[in-house]
This record gives C-alpha cells, structure tokens and sequence, in this order.
C-alpha cells in the first residue's frame, strides 16, 4: 500500500538483535543441532547462532532484519514489525552479545610449480575447451595451489579462481578441489571480498552470470564465437555482490543474462535478481541450459550421463492452483467483505489444527477466488484497464518463490494483517481510494496462493514420508 513505516534506531536495534533460534522455535519451525550452530530442518543450507544466521549454499548470511526479509520474503518495516512482535506484543529473546573476533587479511592461497593437474581436471574431466582454460591460466585469473595439511603430512591441490579488483589487486580467489573421486571440495578463501568475484570484462553491453566459475568456462566452452567481447562473472555462490560490482564499475554493461543452474536454488536466485535488477531499470533474461548446469550440457554433448534439469516443485503447485482459479471464476460471487474472508481464514486454522489439510487448502483457495473477482470488480467499477483475465495473470506472473520459503503460520499472520486493512475501506469514495482497495484485494489473493501453495508442499511431504515408512 505504500505506507512509511518509521522506527527509531533503538528499536531497529532491538529488532536485529533477536535471538533466532528462539524466534525460529516459537514460529513453529523445527531446528537441527549443528555444532555450536542450530540448522533449519525446511531449509538444510541455513544455520543461526545467536542473531546471525548463514545461508551455505547462497555464501551470504547476516543479522536478524536481513534473516527475515530474505526467508519470509518480506520488506524491511514488515521484518522489523514482526521481529519486534507486531500486534500481538510477543517479546522475542535478544541474543547475548558475544567478542568479535579479528578478521584474518586475505592472502591468495600458496601456488604449485605447474598447472597440470588443472588442466587435466578442467580439460580432461570436466571438458572444458583447452584455450579457454589457458585463457584464463596467461590471464593470472586461474592457477593450481598446493597447501599443506595442518599437520604437514598432506598436501592439497586445488583449481584456484581469482577476482581483481580496479585496481589490479586480488581480492577474491575461490577453490576447487581437483580430485575426481567423492564430491569434491570447493569453497571461497577466507576473508575475500564477495563483490570481487572470478570475472572476466569485454567492451559488449552484456553481463552473462553464473554461479561458479566451472559453470563460466563450460558456458564459454559451449558459445565460443567472439566470447572475448562480452562480460562474465561467477557468483561463487548465489549472492548478488559481484553482479552488482561488475555493474557499478562497468557503465557499459545495461544488459544482464542470468544462467544460474536450471535448479530450485538456481531459481529462485535468477527470480530474486529479475526483481532487482528491474527496481534499477536494467534489461535483464534468463539462459537456461538443458541439463542441470552448463558442465552437464557439455557431457550430455559428449554423450556421458547428464544430471536433468529440476523444475521449482512451487511452480507446479502455482500452476495447478492458477489454473483451477481461472476455471472455476464464474461461479464466484462478486460480493467479498473483510468477514467473508476472515471466516475463511478462522475455518482454514481450524482445520489445520485438527490435521485436516484438504479442507484448510480449500479455504485459502477460496479466500483467492473471492478475492480476485473483488479486485476485478473494483478495477471495473473504475473503468481500469486491469480486467479479470488481467487481475489473473497479475497473481499468476507476481508469484516468486523466493519470497515464499517461510512457515504457514507466518503466511497466514500476513493474510489476517492484509484482511484487518481491508476494514479501513468502509467508505470508499474516490477512484485513487478504489484503486488502494484493488490492490488491497490483490495482496489477499497473493498471500492465500502462497499460503496454498505452502500447504501442498507440506501435504506432498507427508505422503513422501508415509510412503518411505510402508517401504521399510
């Protein structure tokens, strides 16, 4: 709705310093112990400790504000609003405050006399075209480390990808173990600068992203015509610092390709970067390879198994849902209150308490329905160009499922906050007012398909379990 939303320092502060395993744990999320760290049972890649939380498989973590926004999908005043206990004055435990600990100064790891264990991993294993790794080897942005084990009776060989900064200096290196046996190991070194990731600059208006730098060459590998004149860079992860680098200290580039891995993660990165790059106008599309990334497409090429592309297990379910609203609007009343839809949401938590989960996926359908055609017909009343089919697709091509990877309970509290707003519009008069209330309407219908879609996959999960357990 637009609405400006202040907090002083000293509540921001409050709110960024909560206890996140006790936030966590009273939301109704389960938590795993991982060493001195607690790990999200629904999310395996994020351990918290304290008001600190990191997402492994992003490489990117922070405070509680952050913790929230980026989890539940929700703005900076919602995050602080909830984390604060919102209207229900719930007081959540502060952390304790703890030492920080002096950050080490990064240092390229020790190199090896020769590259050929590189070249036999990149080349040979990984097939990689030759030139390019040599590219990238004469360039100083690729060489082989050799590091011993902390007892000195080891030695490790690992790919090492280095990023410079504009100034020429090293700021980043990230490591691939060259072993072909196991999973091998990679990771960023300590203390680097995630904005100053592998790249590579051309004099195009291109920037193709990726999310490692195996994924890069593969890319390069794959698309070799005139490849020098276009940019690239390697997230190391899936954080959006070096992308974001790459473009303040490049004016030249103003179009950006995402190729992120064809994956759940890959998608919801490549959503999460549409969304942002769109907020600083910048034109941006998706590549997706055929397979799982842009290295399986090179051996399914080369005729060795190829691990498949995953489609987002939300996208289904969105679909689904979207579809069966779209079919069954004619039937809807066009007559939609607050009470209609709060009775909705009291039937559905009721349900839900009693384990009945159909009958609650029903409810939040509904609360969809009702309120798509209530949007449709406000924009109607007006004489707005956003119909029925429009208010649709709206909902439709709005979904993002980075923004919902929360608990349901949290879905629901944000549905019940959207529908108590709705009473401020007893006395709608202007066309400014009906458009507020449309659009009111339209946040409804997006939390009740998030909330449905949420309880699919819970529902898909117990039946996964149930059938685990009759196979045992």
């Amino acid at each position: 709705m637009g609405v400006y939303v202040h907090f002083t320092d000293e509540q921001k502060y409050r709110a960024n310093n909560v206890d996140l395993v006790d936030f966590l744990r009273r939301r109704g999320e389960k938590l795993i112990p991982s060493g001195r760290d607690k790990r999200l049972e629904s999310d395996r890649s994020i351990t918290v400790r304290g008001n600190e939380w990191y997402d492994h498989s992003a490489e990117s973590g922070g405070y509680a504000i952050d913790f929230v926004r980026n989890f539940y999908g929700l703005t900076f005043p919602e995050a602080v609003t909830m984390l604060l206990g919102g209207e229900q004055g719930e007081v959540y435990r502060p952390a304790s405050q703890k030492k920080q600990e002096p950050k080490q100064p990064f240092t390229l790891p020790n190199p090896h006399s020769d590259m050929r264990r590189v070249y036999a991993y990149l080349v040979k294993t990984r097939l990689i075209d030759r030139e390019v790794v040599s590219y990238f080897a004469k360039a100083k942005l690729l060489y082989e480390s050799c590091e011993k084990s902390k007892d000195g009776t080891k030695e490790y060989h690992n790919a090492v990808f280095v990023g410079y900064d504009e100034n020429g200096v090293p700021r980043h290196a990230h490591k691939r173990g060259l072993y072909t046996e196991g999973t091998g190991f990679k990771g960023n070194v300590d203390s680097c600068d995630p904005a100053y990731s592998f790249h590579h600059v051309g004099t195009s208006n291109r920037l193709y992203v990726f999310e490692a730098p195996i994924d890069l060459l593969s890319y390069i590998s794959l698309h070799p015509q005139d490849w020098q004149e276009h940019s690239y860079v390697a997230l190391c992860g899936v954080s959006e610092y070096a992308m974001l680098k790459m473009l303040e200290l490049h004016p030249h580039l103003d179009h950006v390709v995402l190729c992120l891995d064809y994956d759940e993660a890959g998608i919801e990165a490549s959503e999460k970067y549409q969304d942002l790059l769109s907020e600083k106008g910048i034109p941006c599309e998706r590549e997706l390879s055929i397979h799982k990334d842009w290295n399986e497409d090179i051996k399914a090429n080369h005729g060795l198994p190829a691990i498949p592309a995953e489609e987002h297990p939300q996208h289904f379910f969105r679909d689904e849902i979207c579809m069966q609203l779209t079919q069954s609007m004619m039937t809807v009343k066009s007559n939609c209150s607050a009470d209609t839809l709060s009775a909705l949401l009291i039937k559905a938590r009721s349900h839900l308490h009693r384990g009945q989960f159909s009958e609650a996926d029903d409810c939040l359908r509904e609360m969809c329905r009702l309120s798509v055609a209530a949007a449709a017909k406000e924009y109607r009343q007006m004489d707005h160009s956003r119909d029925l089919s429009t208010v649709q697709s709206r909902l439709h091509n709005s979904f993002r499922t980075y923004e919902n990877r929360g608990h349901l309970k949290t879905r629901l509290d944000l549905l019940e906050s959207d529908i108590m707003s709705l009473r401020g519009f007893e006395r709608v008069v202007t066309a400014s007012e009906k458009e507020k209330l449309a659009e009111c309407y339209e946040h409804i219908a997006a939390h009740g398909l998030k909330g449905a879609i949420l309880l699919e996959k819970h529902q898909q999960k117990m039946e996964q379990n149930q059938g685990m357990k009759m196979s045992m």
